[in-house]
């Protein structure tokens, strides 16, 4: 599997340890910067990429996941959402990445670098990205919602 990540300057040391690891244990990781410390780097374009890569690969038929770091998450999930056909979640423990790829199909994570250990924050990494979609007809319903909205702006309930 190919993986995309992405962090800002709360995030890399997390992006550093997570892309050793994962190298370690046969995920092609395709970083997405940035490549040096700033601390005051804008994170925006860095996730969008990110995001942009995982759709891109996708729709080629190649298995692809992303990863976006920062102190929070919340701004890099944000970011990353904008992008059409991005799923990403916030995973703040073990449960929340893996219902976010069982039930949302989700196929960019979010994690905060300053809301959990090194350890830690890897385990639920690790989670989301071993997790399968449930394929569950309810769950294929609501993201088929989700990405109509997405393509002609109308809510279907």
């Amino acid at each position: 599997m190919r993986v995309h990540i992405a962090t800002d300057h709360a995030g890399m040391e997390l992006s550093a340890h997570l892309i050793e690891r994962l190298r370690g244990t046969g995920y092609e990781v395709i970083d997405h910067g940035p490549l040096a410390y700033d601390a005051e780097d804008d994170y925006p374009g860095f996730c969008i990429n990110a995001a942009q890569a995982v759709v891109i690969d996708q729709q080629a038929g190649r298995e692809a996941l992303g990863i976006i770091l920062g102190g929070s998450g919340n701004g890099e999930q944000m970011a990353a959402n904008k992008v059409r056909g991005v799923r990403a979640a916030l995973a703040w423990n073990l449960e929340t990445a893996k219902l976010a790829r069982q039930h949302n199909d989700a196929n960019v994570v979010a994690v905060g670098g300053r809301q959990h250990s090194v350890e830690e924050a890897a385990l639920i990494i690790e989670a989301f990205l071993t997790e399968p979609f449930s394929e569950a007809e309810r769950h294929n319903r609501r993201i088929g919602q989700i990405a109509a909205y997405e393509s002609t702006g109308s809510v279907t309930l």
